[in-house]
């Protein structure tokens, strides 16, 4: 199996951990995190050759991401290193259900000072699929570095992954995001989003976001809803798919499990640009394909943490017989 490569940032998530009595968390607990990184350390966990891309500061968060990443099994031949900036921070809050609520430290962070010359010359070689997300869009030039990583991803065979995963937060005050999340979505063969993101593309209507995307390079669209059903779109058709049910302790890395394991698989069954449409018409794979990354992302709600949070692929089908 080719390599599954995984840019943007890899930050530290500090997990709120008990109450002072005022409703205020008594600690924060630090957990290696960010949403690529994430979907690398899926992948790798599930067995799959997984690499990451993206820039980490040279301080001991930095240090505790790099050491985490290749803990995990994750390649870090693309991470760069930099003095000018510091990690990112993230802290998370849950509440009784386990939804979570963030609050970044980042801008400034090293992750934002990855330019397009950081690529390796030869990291797209071996490369089956590329994945990247909106985090590494929140800053210009960062998202022009971002858009050149989906060209030479393309240009080299690759399948394009991109996973919407707004953080407003993240973005310039009073900002309007969707052009340049337009810039990227035109160029993935694959697109990720949320309910909610798709309901904040959709400033007209749902077909019309269906009809921008079909206009670019997407085939196929997958549209989530934490317990709620599955949605999967394609320019000739579409289709449903219940989810699995939990008691979840933790959602911070749902979603990246949920794309983890979905990129894995298709890097598995050597599913490239070109193989994709034929995949949408063979519903029974399909759909074989999403039961297992909607499997392990309901597998990863129960449990706390980003990295650590991971399943494997025994697990994984362990829990699919479990919860047929």
């Amino acid at each position: 199996m080719r390599s599954i490569l995984c840019f943007g940032e890899a930050l530290i998530d500090f997990h709120s951990e008990g109450s002072d009595g005022h409703g205020f968390p008594r600690a924060f607990v630090p957990f290696a995190g960010g949403a690529p990184a994430n979907v690398a350390v899926a992948v790798a966990r599930l067995g799959g050759p997984a690499r990451f891309a993206g820039m980490l500061g040279t301080d001991l968060f930095g240090d505790m991401l790099l050491d985490s990443l290749r803990r995990s099994g994750v390649g870090v031949d693309d991470v760069v290193r930099t003095d000018d900036a510091n990690t990112a921070l993230a802290f998370v809050a849950l509440d009784a259900h386990g939804e979570r609520s963030f609050s970044f430290y980042r801008p400034p962070s090293a992750d934002l000072l990855f330019r397009p010359r950081d690529f390796r010359a030869d990291a797209f070689a071996d490369t089956a699929i590329f994945h990247v997300c909106s985090n590494s869009m929140t800053d210009p030039a960062l998202a022009e570095a971002t858009r050149e990583g989906m060209r030479r991803a393309r240009a080299a065979g690759a399948l394009v992954s991109f996973d919407l995963n707004l953080r407003p937060a993240l973005w310039p005050r009073g900002a309007d995001a969707h052009p340049t999340l337009w810039d990227a979505l035109t160029l993935a063969d694959l697109v990720k989003l949320s309910a909610e993101e798709f309901d904040y593309l959709a400033t007209d209507s749902e077909e019309a976001v269906l009809d921008r995307l079909w206009q670019g390079r997407t085939r196929l669209l997958v549209v989530t809803d934490g317990g709620g059903t599955l949605r999967w779109y394609a320019p000739d058709a579409e289709g449903e798919l219940p989810t699995y049910q939990v008691t979840a302790v933790d959602s911070t890395a749902a979603g990246d499990a949920f794309v983890g394991s979905l990129l894995y698989r298709l890097a598995a069954q050597a599913i490239g640009p070109g193989e994709l449409p034929r995949l949408i018409t063979e519903l029974p794979r399909l759909h074989a394909t999403l039961r297992f990354a909607a499997a392990a992302g309901a597998l990863t709600v129960t449990r706390q943490g980003s990295f650590s949070a991971m399943p494997d692929e025994a697990e994984v089908l362990a829990f699919m017989e479990s919860h047929a």
